[in-house]
């Protein structure tokens, strides 16, 4: 007995391993590439034992000017996220609590524009902002951004907030709040952990966006991900 739970331990141990290099290979493969000559990185079979070089930190940090991509990249990033939180939740509310005539439809085209490739908006993003002056400005990254992280806002709030009895809303309305106060006060802290997935993903989806920050921003507003390339 105690010899088959020593085997099964170790083969616990030995598929533990196996899961670690998996997970861990492609981080230990960026940080040993991050330090490899253009050369080096290029090379088919890859090159594994090599001299480190720090240069392209240093290219990155002092010639590409690393504090304005960060500060960029922040701004533009957190902006989208928290007015796709506020706007999606906003949306995700009513879809979920009103009767609204053609409900499924507005669901089925919001889930579609999610779907819908940036690539194919690129073109009509650019001539727009050309007219309107938005080409290289931080502004216009966060509409673009929140133009396009905004469906799924509203589909995983609109979720979340289902999840909320509408007698809590009943309630709250016979004791007298309004139906701002129901959704602040009552549904928005109930639906906190669909607040903090759509923010986090947002944030995501945001931050390492590269189509429209490489061709809708060209020095003053460049985010990290175009920075760094």
């Amino acid at each position: 007995m105690n010899m088959r739970k020593k085997i099964g331990n170790i083969l616990t141990y030995i598929g533990i391993a196996c899961i670690l290099v998996i997970v861990l290979f492609p981080i230990l493969w960026a940080v040993t590439t991050s330090l490899k000559t253009g050369r080096q990185a290029q090379s088919i079979p890859p090159v594994w034992l090599f001299r480190p070089s720090f240069h392209n930190y240093i290219a990155a940090f002092v010639k590409r000017n690393f504090g304005r991509l960060l500060v960029n990249s922040l701004i533009v990033s957190l902006s989208a996220t928290f007015l796709s939180v506020i706007l999606g939740s906003l949306a995700g509310y009513a879809l979920a609590r009103f009767q609204i005539k053609g409900k499924n439809l507005i669901l089925m085209w919001i889930l579609s524009i999610r779907m819908f490739p940036p690539i194919a908006a690129i073109i009509p993003f650019f001539l727009l902002y050309n007219k309107l002056g938005l080409i290289d400005t931080r502004l216009g990254l966060i509409i673009a951004y929140t133009a396009f992280n905004l469906p799924f806002a509203v589909w995983i709030m609109q979720g979340f907030f289902l999840e909320v009895p509408r007698e809590l809303d009943e309630a709250a309305l016979i004791d007298g709040c309004s139906p701002w106060r129901v959704f602040f006060k009552i549904v928005l802290p109930l639906s906190a952990p669909g607040l903090v997935a759509t923010a986090i993903f947002t944030l995501i989806f945001s931050w390492n966006e590269f189509m429209f920050a490489l061709i809708l921003s060209r020095s003053r507003s460049q985010t990290m991900p175009v920075g760094v390339m």
